[in-house]
């Protein structure tokens, strides 16, 4: 008989990197995959689809992203009565509500091989004071609901140390959610095509972002950079949508540089406008191992980034610099330095670090944290 196995997560569109290396680990191993969310397909057919294109069984869970919505217990009903249905024999959870509602759901149920893969603590340096205090007591307590806790940044890693786990379980880290570093050879090929498409010319320098646009990706950070910098050559190029694009955009034309900051939206071509860009910048307050950051690296970009949980695990020296989130003026000089640098010696560097974040790494990673609980 097969072992059966229900990935929990909280939200997102359809099935898609955030779980692959997991799926395909369990899969190589036997395991039957069953995967639980909040979707966004836009009808069953479309679902269905994606069942027989993985080989797995979706399941519609109504999660709420905010923690303390009453909503979530229904949630928690929902996952119990699949849980009980079924008969899963390892529960993989993640993030902080999945992760919660996951084990409460799987100690309720008895199921005694439970993983909890924490993708950043709120708990994290420099969290308010509510993150590090409250956060912190509820990981705490559903640590002794847990065989194995998996963090994907050292920060976390350490943290997690104080706490215990259920019947002597393990921590364990692997290298983020993988990234397929096959789909980046070539890359490169598409960079003049794609600047003159994005209206650059030859001596001009392309900043990139890629992330929704949000207070906690901090983009104002690199355009208030860019005002201290007065520099006409610079252009700064925004994949994502959200809240701060009017604040951002109103900032940069009170301050002469509104004709240098574009917003691309959302977008499917990200590969290769990395590929037509300079430098990648990320000025985040918080991350857990950000994969756009991972993708930058693979493209052959140096990296600009905010100096913390995460990003301290990726730009390594050579390959970039580090900057306090909170501070333009650094992110300024940063910038400033990687147009002094030797740009093309700082890709490749980044492009061998990247390395030890291959999909095949995690996806064996993956395998032995399996063939450990399930043993």
């Amino acid at each position: 008989m097969s072992v059966k196995m229900l990935y929990i997560l909280n939200v997102a569109e359809k099935v898609n990197n955030f779980s692959y290396s997991a799926m395909i680990a369990a899969q190589n191993l036997g395991i039957e995959f069953s995967i639980a969310g909040n979707w966004s397909y836009p009808d069953a057919a479309a679902r269905e689809a994606d069942e027989k294109k993985y080989g797995i069984k979706i399941y519609q869970v109504d999660f709420i992203r905010a923690p303390y919505d009453p909503r979530n217990k229904k949630a928690y009903r929902q996952i119990r009565a699949i849980i009980e249905r079924e008969n899963f024999d390892l529960i993989h959870c993640n993030t902080p509500i999945g992760g919660i509602i996951g084990r409460a759901a799987a100690e309720k149920c008895g199921v005694d091989k439970v993983i909890y893969q924490a993708h950043g603590f709120h708990f994290y340096k420099g969290a308010p004071f509510i993150n590090r205090t409250l956060f912190y007591n509820i990981e705490k307590y559903f640590a002794r609901y847990t065989d194995v806790l998996v963090t994907i940044n050292r920060e976390d890693l350490s943290s997690a140390k104080a706490f215990r786990l259920r019947n002597g379980g393990k921590l364990r880290y692997v290298h983020g959610v993988g990234i397929d570093l096959s789909e980046y050879c070539g890359v490169s090929e598409f960079r003049d095509d794609k600047r003159r498409e994005l209206g650059l010319k030859n001596d001009d320098i392309a900043l990139i972002s890629v992330g929704e646009l949000n207070k906690n990706k901090n983009n104002i950070a690199i355009v208030k950079a860019m005002a201290m910098l007065k520099n006409k050559r610079l252009h700064y190029y925004l994949c994502g949508v959200g809240k701060e694009q009017e604040t951002i955009s109103r900032f940069a034309y009170e301050h002469g540089i509104g004709d240098n900051i574009h917003f691309l939206g959302y977008r499917n071509d990200v590969k290769e406008l990395m590929a037509a860009c300079d430098i990648f910048v990320m000025p985040s307050f918080r991350e857990g191992l950000s994969r756009s950051l991972m993708e930058a690296m693979a493209c052959g970009l140096p990296c600009v980034a905010s100096a913390i949980r995460g990003n301290t695990d990726l730009v390594r020296k050579g390959g970039g610099f580090l900057c306090p989130p909170n501070s333009p003026k650094r992110f300024a000089g940063a910038i400033n330095k990687c147009l002094r640098s030797d740009r093309k010696a700082m890709g490749e560097a980044n492009m061998q670090s990247v390395k030890s974040f291959d999909l095949g790494i995690v996806i064996a990673e993956w395998e032995q944290i399996y063939k450990d609980i399930l043993s």
